[in-house]
């Protein structure tokens, strides 16, 4: 799965500051709709999120979406949208992470080239909100509604890494059996697909799918992780049920790269990717 950084059941350090942090943001946007007259069906008319959204964000059940301080500002006021801006950055999104993600993560972050192969599910990086929370919701044993929404904060907020990296280079090998399953129903997979062609119109990404057929493949061991450190030192990382793997042996490796090399070589190259992903979602 890509890095799946759910948090611990064992982590009780970190739900209750973020179930804490949302409280005190509802209760702010709460404040400030009633200063302004308005119920929450008005308010979720002017911002274009229906009132049962808005009223998750003001019980603290739901993460509040980045565009949210700006939609408000029109209904609200200038000063309203900045209020509300300040009080998500108190947000400690990161509290969703696993603790045995945690390590990778901070290479993650640094990083200036980022690899993944991926033959279970879409790689964390590249999931659409639907499809994150398709994952989260059928994952057993279930949770909180509360840790959910920690969880599903945590991997949106990661996925900031491409856009406030551009100059990192991510390449992401998907076996086309990830997108066949149809995880979540259709409509879930069509925003998958639409996801992975606009992402990989960006200069910096380069996303291949590895076909269903495919008799020469190096990927039978699994799905891996590299990434390159600011030192040019390489890193990897691979994953199973509730544990994790950090690779810093170069032998170990070398042994990920050559692999990883081969994927790239024996996946489809973008335009033929871009034209199965248009098939597929024509299917659909």
């Amino acid at each position: 799965m890509a890095p799946d950084h759910h948090t611990e059941d064992g982590n009780h350090q970190t739900e209750p500051e973020l179930s804490d942090g949302l409280k005190t943001f509802g209760a702010v946007l709460k404040a400030l709709r009633e200063a302004a007259g308005l119920t929450q069906e008005e308010l979720a008319t002017e911002v274009r999120y229906s009132a049962a959204y808005v009223a998750k964000f003001e019980q603290g059940k739901r993460f509040p979406p980045a565009d949210l301080p700006t939609r408000a500002e029109g209904p609200l006021g200038d000063t309203a949208g900045k209020v509300l801006a300040a009080a998500a950055k108190t947000l400690r999104r990161k509290a969703g992470l696993a603790s045995w993600f945690l390590q990778w993560a901070g290479i993650e972050q640094e990083a200036i080239s980022l690899y993944a192969y991926e033959c279970r599910t879409v790689p964390g990086l590249l999931q659409p909100e639907g499809y994150i929370r398709a994952v989260f919701e059928r994952r057993l044993p279930s949770v909180s509604e509360a840790k959910l929404e920690q969880e599903v904060a945590a991997r949106l907020e990661r996925q900031q890494l491409i856009m406030q990296k551009p100059d990192t280079t991510f390449s992401f090998v998907i076996e086309e059996a990830v997108l066949e399953r149809r995880l979540g129903g259709p409509s879930i997979t069509v925003g998958v697909i639409d996801h992975l062609l606009n992402t990989g119109q960006r200069p910096n990404v380069d996303i291949q799918i590895m076909p269903l057929r495919r008799e020469d493949h190096a990927g039978a061991n699994g799905q891996m992780y590299l990434a390159e450190s600011p030192q040019h030192e390489w890193y990897g990382y691979v994953e199973g049920h509730r544990s994790s793997a950090l690779i810093t042996a170069p032998g170990d490796v070398s042994v990920l790269q050559q692999r990883y090399g081969k994927l790239r070589s024996q996946a489809l190259d973008w335009r033929a990717t871009v034209n199965l992903l248009e098939q597929t979602r024509g299917a659909i």
